[in-house]
């Protein structure tokens, strides 16, 4: 069997959906431009090192700081009554789901009035070479099957730049930790440049990765062909075939069932 054997189930998403990324995807960089602007950014962590924290790995502990830290942002955002992002609902998820928090935005649709989207939430260190740059996104089995379950899945990466120093608290005389978001850039997945995702075949299915999270290109696509994106990326690993990639799209319901 060749790969365009298959008679596969194609995923068709809404004629709006572009329209709905850019905006989703442009008032979660308001909001977390807005609070870094407005100084609420920082992260103040209170410990009893007397000689503050240990620098040279502050990039091991800071994805759940960071993480939380946008969840807090989002929700005082929900609110907000003077908002005018028209947020209205704001979930954290728990730890092996592909995305940290689930925003959802009204907005007049043919078919609902809202939107929602799964943002998963990379750190990187400002000033630590190559911290976070080629990050895990999710498994190919899980991240190929959202878009066959649901069309207008939308999967937002946000990645947000911090950097971490020390402080000397006056009172107690030790050394408070103080991580402070300084930059971020939000990108719905399936509009990253294909030469900018990357497959390891290393774990399981595999991790769908991003090559440098910081230098990311666009290229707008529908849902199916960012399917067949993932399959080649796949199919094109010395690791894989054809005959693993059937067993695995009959398993997850990526083609249609022979009579």
């Amino acid at each position: 069997m060749e790969y365009n054997d298959f008679e596969f189930k194609i995923p068709v998403e809404e004629s709006d959906y572009a329209e709905c990324s850019a905006e989703v995807t442009k008032s979660i960089e308001s909001i977390i431009e807005e609070a870094i602007q407005s100084g609420r950014n920082k992260i103040f962590i209170n410990t009893n090192l007397r000689l503050g924290l240990p620098m040279e790995n502050i990039n091991k502990i800071a994805g759940p700081f960071v993480e939380a830290w946008a969840f807090e942002i989002f929700y005082d955002e929900l609110n907000n009554s003077s908002s005018p992002y028209r947020l209205v609902n704001v979930e954290t998820k728990a730890r092996l789901h592909m995305a940290d928090v689930i925003l959802q935005f009204q907005r007049k649709r043919d078919r609902g009035d809202s939107v929602t989207a799964e943002v998963d939430v990379k750190a990187t260190a400002e000033d630590i070479v190559n911290s976070g740059k080629s990050p895990n996104i999710t498994s190919y089995n899980r991240i190929r099957s959202a878009y066959v379950n649901d069309p207008d899945y939308m999967f937002i990466i946000l990645s947000l730049k911090h950097r971490v120093y020390s402080k000397r608290n006056d009172v107690s005389a030790l050394m408070d930790g103080i991580m402070e978001v300084v930059g971020h850039n939000a990108y719905d997945l399936k509009y990253v440049a294909k030469s900018d995702i990357s497959y390891n075949p290393a774990l399981g299915s595999g991790q769908i990765q991003i090559r440098d999270i910081h230098y990311i290109g666009h290229e707008y696509r529908t849902a199916w062909e960012f399917c067949q994106i993932l399959d080649a990326k796949f199919l094109n690993s010395s690791r894989r075939n054809i005959t693993e990639w059937e067993i695995t799209a009959k398993k997850c319901g990526w083609i249609k069932n022979e009579d």
